[in-house]
């Protein structure tokens, strides 16, 4: 006996036209030629563009308005059509007679926000559309792999989101939050209390007041001088709660450069205060197994996410650390390190161009996770060729010098016992230097660390902060606050 075959797919809807609003459209466009001083100011911050308009007609009327507002000039009736016609596009408008009915039409501009707010609407539900059928494009043409589309998709969408938010914090309410965060310090009035999240190092953190949310901190240095080790120390400061106030805070971990195997392995043994070399090559005591057993264990405890990924997109890996965020609440990035990332729309236009679209990304991912992200970067050959001590500076940052120009806060390490030239400190092998050589919102200068190689292990160095640049006003302790 035959069977029908009942179809399970959607009947197509090719009737559908996009959301727009023809009647709020003129509604927009008349107030303004009724009131083009006001009213752009509110298109403008509203985001409004040319593109929020569906009618060709208005989208055109539109893009004269913007163009004018931004040289000054006047916009009325007479003006706006002398620039359509310069334009070579009066005609396609309709004429003189269409503007005037665009102000016939529109009584008073008195309404003119409900007007943009529906426009504005419409243009966010047509670009939801136009994302979701580009994304099934993309799912049936591209060679891609999900996860990259999947990962380009999501930016697209956020890209939806960022334009829409066109709003202006109040001054009074921006005023008011800082006033709580200062009334919150005064309170406390706590040494160990600061404005970020401790990096688990008191000298470093003397500097830094610690890693703050929606900023950018870069950690560079020449190869072998323990950065990853440094960020590792920080990790595991922070996830097991390490800080002056106890509390152990999730942490994300981007390794572009080491497996986690190894990675994992650095951390164990550093915890340990075991040498990985001798691990490496079989010699594991019974006291060693228990000291390596010991850290598993507290370590195992630790919220620590980790992605070992190699070769990522810079956009692949916001929209991982936007999902990680999401699933694990973490609140500090750690990024090992930035030359190894790549960015597909900025490959072809050479290193440097590319080198600055990854750094402004990483930037721009700070703030909107609002958490602090700590990248590694590699410095180039210059210190090495400059002088006998290898001292790095700014434009030593390898690739671009757009990195400096988006971190709010660039730390140099350096090991002086690595430079035969350096007299001073040839004896000491112990010795590393954390030089602050730029923070937007606080001093610079040099904090000193202990570096036990064999561990891959940072400590704090007694006496370790030299050379501190104080801001004007700044006091010391409460007995100067008094006397001045």
């Amino acid at each position: 006996m035959s069977q029908k075959t009942v179809s399970s797919s959607p009947v197509a809807l090719i009737d559908r036209s996009p959301p727009y609003s023809e009647e709020a459209e003129k509604g927009v466009l008349g107030s303004v030629l009724l009131d083009s001083v006001k009213i752009m100011d509110i298109c403008l911050e509203r985001q409004l563009v040319p593109e929020s308009f569906y009618v060709p007609a208005h989208k055109l009327i539109f893009q004269a308005f913007v163009a004018m507002c931004q040289e000054g000039s006047v916009i009325d009736v007479l003006t706006v059509t002398e620039r359509l016609k310069n334009m070579g596009a009066l005609d396609k408008v309709g004429g003189f007679i269409y503007l005037d009915r665009l102000i016939d039409s529109t009584p008073t501009a008195a309404h003119a926000e409900y007007y943009i707010e529906i426009v504005r609407q419409k243009f966010l539900l047509r670009s939801i559309i136009d994302g979701a059928r580009d994304a099934e494009h993309q799912c049936y043409t591209s060679p891609d792999s999900a996860d990259m589309i999947l990962s380009r998709v999501e930016q697209n969408f956020l890209n939806i989101t960022e334009r829409q938010h066109g709003s202006v914090t109040p001054w009074r309410h921006a005023v008011k939050q800082t006033m709580e965060h200062i009334e919150t310090v005064f309170v406390t009035r706590s040494p160990g209390s600061m404005g970020g999240i401790s990096t688990g190092f008191a000298n470093f953190d003397s500097i830094l007041q610690g890693l703050r949310p929606g900023e950018m901190v870069i950690l560079a240095a020449r190869p072998s001088m323990g950065k990853t080790s440094l960020a590792m120390n920080i990790v595991e400061n922070v996830a097991l709660g390490k800080a002056p106030d106890g509390k152990a805070r999730p942490v994300g971990i981007f390794s572009l450069e080491m497996s986690h195997e190894a990675l994992v392995m650095r951390m164990l043994c550093s915890h340990a205060s075991v040498s990985a070399f001798n691990i490496m090559r079989g010699y594991v005591s019974q006291n060693i197994h228990g000291q390596l057993t010991q850290a598993a264990s507290v370590l195992t405890k630790a919220p620590i996410y980790l992605d070992d990924t190699g070769g990522l997109d810079v956009m692949e890996l916001r929209a991982r650390a936007r999902r990680m965020k999401k699933k694990y609440g973490i609140e500090l990035i750690v990024i090992d390190y930035l030359q190894l990332l790549h960015s597909r729309d900025y490959a072809q236009q050479g290193r440097q161009i590319e080198t600055a679209a990854i750094s402004g990304n990483l930037k721009a991912m700070a703030k909107e996770l609002k958490l602090p992200v700590f990248v590694l970067s590699q410095l180039s050959r210059a210190p090495e060729q400059r002088d006998k001590y290898g001292v790095p500076k700014l434009s030593d940052l390898r690739d671009s010098g757009a990195i400096e120009q988006d971190a709010d806060v660039v730390c140099m390490l350096r090991r002086p016992c690595k430079y035969p030239g350096d007299e001073e400190h040839a004896d000491d092998k112990t010795l590393a230097i954390i030089d602050v050589v730029k923070q937007r919102n606080g001093p610079t200068g040099e904090a000193q660390m202990n570096f036990e190689e064999e561990f891959t292990r940072f400590r704090d160095r007694a006496h370790g902060i030299d050379g501190l640049e104080q801001p004007a006003g700044f006091v010391e302790d409460e007995e100067a606050d008094v006397e001045a």
